[in-house]
């Protein structure tokens, strides 16, 4: 039985151009990159390469790449390395030890877990709240700020939901304030466009998998200038930011599923890659929500002018999301419910408590790069049935 696959927003699929390049890198690109050596000096070459690639998705220049193995190490480095740099900051105003004193975070209250428990460990925390869209106020973002704010971490586009957050207004204000600003973009790079210099943050991370490009390979933009304690340390790869060999074939393939983004739909054709698959997701997405409306007791959750392209996310009345997601499972469409990395733990979605809507009956559908009419037709014909059988044992 063919199947579809609806789940785009936890992995996408290998694009065919990062596929091929994958395997071509892995026959022929076998050097470190830090020899000088013509085996490492063929790696170094690639690896640059797909340096450029990356930042020319994402409107940056290509010593802003911090190569990671995905957003939580990027994340989990941007919080690290802010910590430290304030740490250090106050030692050498107070003339204690910079490993002394308490710095403090700013984070929204549907931002992703890694960046909520990478940011309490690291010391107090403010969270922001939402409003019943999963938006949350720039304002009440930046009166949040304090004397010893290491950095303010603001979605672009929210994981569950798709809440797009004012984003722009967030960084501007920060930069005025003279604190660091990072910006997770893991739901968003690869499905709307990304100026990062025109941004001004000074931190950006994101992962290669949910864009097309391979698991294991992530990014960290990290604002020119910007000097920030690395998190991993050893080597001096990545100019001293992260240490560790890289996996240059696979951040090849990451390379080329951004260069992918970035090329014309067709020679005769000015419309990137972006730009069509946008469209396209707005159509197919919208197409679902047609499906969804014709269930009774479906709500659908985030902001309806301020969202992703890609994903929509609903409460259905009366069933378990579980068994929604085994019976969509058994008519062949994968779906999703809850928090993007949470399934195994069943645990209502923070996001959705956050927004003050019922966290435990949720389900979220994503499309991407290669979902087509007639997966929608699946799940068009399967979740009524599969909802109403659900309901009826439920009586």
């Amino acid at each position: 039985m063919s199947r579809s696959y609806l789940d785009h927003a936890s992995t996408s699929v290998l694009r065919p151009q990062a596929r091929d390049a994958l395997v071509e890198a892995l026959v022929a690109l076998g050097g470190d990159p830090g020899r000088i050596h013509e085996e490492g000096m063929a790696a170094r070459v690639a690896l640059e390469r797909a340096r450029e690639q990356v930042a020319g998705l994402l409107g940056a220049r290509s010593r802003e790449v911090v190569f990671t193995s995905g957003a939580t190490e990027s994340i989990a480095a941007a919080v690290w390395g802010a910590t430290a740099r304030t740490r250090g900051r106050a030692g050498q105003r107070e003339g204690h030890d910079a490993t002394d004193g308490t710095v403090h975070h700013v984070v929204t209250a549907v931002e992703h877990s890694a960046v909520r428990h990478s940011s309490e460990r690291a010391g107090d925390v403010t969270i922001v709240p939402v409003d019943g869209g999963g938006r949350v106020d720039a304002d009440a973002v930046l009166a949040s700020i304090g004397p010893n704010t290491a950095a303010v971490h603001v979605q672009w586009g929210n994981h569950e939901v798709g809440t797009i957050q004012p984003v722009v207004d967030v960084v501007a204000g920060c930069r005025e304030r003279g604190v660091l600003v990072h910006v997770d973009a893991a739901q968003a790079a690869g499905r709307v466009p990304i100026a990062f210099t025109e941004l001004g943050a000074d931190l950006l991370s994101l992962s290669g998998h949910k864009l097309g490009g391979p698991a294991g390979t992530g990014a960290l933009l990290v604002r020119r200038g910007l000097r920030l304690p690395p998190l991993l340390l050893g080597g001096d790869q990545e100019r001293a930011r992260r240490a560790g060999l890289e996996p240059v074939a696979q951040l090849v393939a990451f390379g080329a599923a951004c260069a992918a983004l970035t090329e014309p739909v067709d020679d005769a054709s000015s419309v990137t890659r972006l730009d069509a698959e946008m469209a396209e997701s707005v159509r197919l997405t919208d197409r679902i929500r047609s499906v969804l409306r014709g269930i009774e007791g479906v709500t659908e959750y985030g902001d309806p002018q301020h969202r992703l392209p890609h994903l929509v996310c609903v409460g259905v009345e009366g069933v378990e999301p579980q068994g929604v997601l085994l019976g969509l499972d058994r008519a062949g469409v994968a779906a999703h419910s809850g928090s993007a990395c949470s399934s195994e733990s069943l645990e209502p979605s923070p996001v959705l408590d956050a927004m003050g809507v019922d966290a435990h009956h949720s389900l979220r559908l994503s499309v991407g790069w290669n979902t087509t009419d007639a997966d929608v037709d699946r799940l068009a014909a399967a979740l009524p049935e599969v909802v109403d059988g659900l309901r009826a044992l439920a009586r």
